[in-house]
């Protein structure tokens, strides 16, 4: 799309709302470490509505489901689908993707436009691996995507994270080849955001002229101490986007109220004695 072709609809900020780390199981309401997670995405889900009730577009970035299993992305359109606007998702490391795409065909498609954005969902999971790792297939996807994009800026979102986030201690489960992606987004000068989830926290840094964003989970949360992973008592939440025709953004992360949280927490601690 050149200049001269910008739409009235292309010239108004794109707001998006990223969910992820859902971790649903096939058994409706299912447990994981004290936490309901279909209840806890419910209550998020509902807090994003109220909040962001125009969002454009609606992106899941991973471990939508803990066990793969075909009826927790059966539950997950049910929730999502009821919401009237557009919705992508990626595969995770606790993800199958082939149910995934089985399931969810029409919320899988990599590429999406919206506003004066185009959104490139990459896959980097890797079979039998907690780790990821991007192919050439999905590096070529980024470079396809890029070169039709004509004007539009680009917002690349994938499951794994592809810096590391902490200097004292060495990420084994991160993608182990960012360089090569990053050596691909030098090459596009309309990248402007790369956006993960999987660590289950919030993390916002800028790159050169990237914004390097992660987000909490809808459930629990994880936070490093001493180098290690430790389970973090903050309340889920969301991340919204403002895309800007410019290329600039504004984001940020909201979470749940504590006293929601709490009753959540509480809720299930019952089931799981």
């Amino acid at each position: 799309m050149s200049a001269a072709h910008v739409t009235p609809i292309d010239e108004q900020p794109a707001l998006l709302i990223q969910l992820t780390d859902m971790h649903l199981m096939d058994e409706p309401h299912a447990e994981m470490l004290g936490v309901d997670t279909e209840a806890s995405l419910k209550a998020v889900l509902r807090q994003a509505m109220r909040e962001m009730p125009d969002a454009q577009l609606v992106l899941a970035t991973g471990d939508v489901a803990q066990d793969g299993s075909r009826g927790a992305y059966r539950r997950l359109r049910g929730l999502l689908g009821q919401l009237g606007t557009t919705v992508r998702c990626l595969p995770g490391n606790h993800d199958d993707a082939a149910a995934m795409h089985a399931v969810l065909p029409d919320w899988t498609t990599p590429i999406t436009d919206v506003g004066a954005w185009r959104v490139v969902m990459l896959d980097s999971t890797v079979r039998g691996s907690d780790a990821g790792h991007l192919d050439d297939r999905q590096l070529d996807l980024l470079d396809q995507a890029a070169a039709t994009a004509d004007d539009r800026h680009i917002l690349v979102a994938l499951h794994h994270n592809p810096v590391q986030m902490d200097s004292d201690r060495h990420d084994t489960m991160m993608v182990d080849n960012p360089m090569a992606l990053f050596q691909r987004l030098a090459d596009i000068p309309q990248a402007r955001v790369v956006l993960w989830g999987h660590v289950h926290r919030q993390f916002d840094r800028r790159r050169h002229n990237l914004r390097l964003l992660a987000s909490p989970s809808t459930c629990f949360q994880f936070a490093v101490h001493n180098g290690r992973h430790t389970l973090d008592g903050a309340a889920p939440g969301y991340r919204w986007l403002k895309l800007y025709r410019d290329g600039s953004l504004a984001t940020g992360v909201r979470r749940l109220h504590p006293a929601t949280w709490h009753a959540l927490c509480n809720a299930a601690q019952p089931r799981a004695a």
